[in-house]
């Protein structure tokens, strides 16, 4: 593997095909990872990149905020969504950081293999319990086992995938695919309840995956790690 920058934009190249080819706003919401398949936007409740654009134009809530760490994903989602501004926010910023001062603001987070995916739980999840409201509500969508097949871990503990820096030289990427009561304890420990899980069957082809979708609801009295 090469050496990577700390400052390396991971996600520079991802997207950029459909970035040229495809501006419209997505008519459905999907958590499932072919994107065809499973519950919508309901699952976020009655407050409800793309996933944010058919919230923000489709459900219109009063507003939503997209947070990217990404250079070139936040360009990318800028150009493509940003009129529709205000409604729709697009930050730029470290999930977790944003979260941590922005405490009791959101009725919803959600990720669709996105930063809950991506970032140490430890860190991630008791600041969005803290971001969200007593009673708000935390739905992801993360792979229910490795692509490829390998099942998924029984323990706190990242994977190493394959990514490529801005210029093309080969990195790696921390991903965390858990089993269901991995999560279900580190969600419990940052402070959640009514914690659910169901498992979202993959469609066939070799990149298939299941989908492991969680939904939790911040108790009124917040355990912090």
């Amino acid at each position: 593997m090469g050496r990577v920058t700390r400052t390396a934009d991971l996600w520079h190249h991802y997207g950029r095909t459909r970035h040229t080819t495809d501006r419209t706003v997505p008519e459905r919401f999907f958590w499932s990872w072919g994107q065809d398949s499973g519950p919508g936007a309901e699952a976020l409740g009655d407050v409800t990149g793309r996933h944010a654009v058919h919230l923000a134009v489709h459900h219109q809530p009063a507003h939503i905020t997209a947070v990217d760490a990404s250079p070139a994903q936040h360009a990318m989602a800028s150009d493509l969504y940003g009129h529709l501004a205000p409604r729709l926010r697009l930050l730029h910023c470290d999930v977790a950081q944003h979260l941590h001062t922005t405490a009791g603001t959101y009725d919803v987070l959600y990720s669709v293999f996105g930063a809950v995916d991506f970032t140490e739980p430890r860190e991630l999840l008791p600041a969005a319990a803290s971001a969200l409201r007593p009673g708000g509500r935390l739905v992801f969508s993360t792979l229910s086992h490795h692509l490829g097949g390998a099942p998924a871990h029984p323990d706190v503990q990242y994977t190493d995938i394959g990514a490529k820096t801005p210029d093309g030289e080969a990195a790696t990427l921390r991903r965390w695919v858990l089993q269901e009561h991995v999560w279900t304890k580190l969600l419990d420990e940052a402070g959640f309840t009514r914690i659910s899980t169901e498992v979202l069957p993959g469609g066939p082809g070799p990149r298939a995956a299941d989908t492991l979708l969680v939904t939790a609801f911040r108790t009124g009295d917040l355990r912090m790690a």
